[in-house]
């Protein structure tokens, strides 16, 4: 258990989980972890939505985060922002057709943070700068389980071979594709050359 005065950093505390090889694929059990969520649909370049999203989610991670510390709660890293992507009616995902994706934005959050604490925080970024989707954020528990993942390094458009690869390898080790295509991003494209950002794929398998 976390006590005060120590920091939380679950990008190490869950290993493999977040620092996958990026040479070969690895099949991995995800456990119950805590997020804060946001779902929206539509092309993530092009929707007023998505930097909505991404501007609640990222505001309530850190106000949460002050606010704890100042509290003499543990102190933690904010997670890198997390993807989930699909599309209604079919159970594969078309990198192509963007307008046509529905996603859920998501941040982990270490097992201390309680639902009383989310509702204190909200209330604070509301007082504060209020985004404008707030009112959609969730806090919810989300166990994925068994998946396969790789990282990848490269522009974000050109994920689509190593995605292939991916459940080509699922398929392989004799497993199905369940779930929701799943992307965490841990480099920074607004930092980061396109062919730098390192990216995590994920796919859920049954």
């Amino acid at each position: 258990m976390a006590v005060a005065g120590m920091k939380i950093d679950l990008v190490r505390e869950l290993g493999e989980l977040y620092k996958p090889s990026a040479k070969k694929p690895a099949i991995v059990d995800v456990p119950e972890l805590k997020f804060l969520m946001l779902d929206g649909s539509g092309d993530p370049n092009k929707s007023g939505e998505f930097q909505e999203a991404c501007n609640a989610l990222y505001g309530m991670a850190y106000t949460l985060k002050f606010m704890l510390k100042k509290e003499g709660r543990p102190d933690y890293k904010v997670m890198p922002l997390e993807g989930l992507w699909w599309m209604k009616g079919t159970r594969d995902f078309d990198a192509a057709k963007k307008d046509q994706w529905q996603w859920r934005l998501m941040i982990a959050l270490p097992d201390e943070v309680t639902a009383a604490d989310i509702s204190r925080a909200r209330k604070e970024l509301r007082e504060k700068k209020d985004p404008s989707a707030l009112g959609k954020l969730k806090f919810k528990s989300f166990a994925e389980g068994k998946a396969v993942q790789i990282m990848y390094v490269g522009p974000y458009s050109d994920e689509g071979p190593t995605i292939r690869g991916l459940h080509e390898f699922a398929r392989e080790n004799g497993f199905r594709l369940a779930g929701k295509h799943h992307e965490i991003y841990m480099g920074d494209p607004r930092r980061s050359a396109p062919e730098k950002l390192k990216t995590i794929i994920r796919q859920p398998v049954r």
